[in-house]
């Protein structure tokens, strides 16, 4: 996982966990919420494949670190100010998931006794 794949994940804020709709956010909250995750996607089709040359300079990836700090700490801005109180915390993609998925092939109803 790359250092941009991490503070990605640690400033990702999902709309749904916080707010009824994208609608719903203030004009400057769609702002942060599309700047985060358009520069995620440029960084995302910038990464090379494992043992490929980063195309970006050192300088470059301080500066987008930079810029997701300065989106997520503007966005906890706005979200206290509405009285939301984000409990996100950050994770690695690879990390066990700490939930498990349940086909519903496997829920079985009981059986009623008549």
């Amino acid at each position: 996982m790359s250092a941009l794949d991490y503070v990605f994940n640690f400033f990702y804020l999902t709309i749904k966990d916080n707010f009824m709709s994208f609608d719903d956010l203030s004009k400057e909250q769609k702002i942060m919420v599309t700047m985060r995750k358009v520069l995620s996607n440029i960084i995302r089709e910038l990464t090379p494949a494992p043992g490929g040359s980063y195309p970006l300079s050192e300088q470059t990836v301080e500066d987008v670190r930079m810029c997701f700090a300065l989106i997520a700490a503007r966005e906890k801005e706005l979200a206290e100010a509405q009285g939301i109180n984000n409990k996100a915390r950050p994770h690695f993609t690879d990390e066990p998931q700490t939930t498990k998925t349940v086909p519903l092939e496997q829920i079985r109803r009981p059986k009623k006794d008549n």
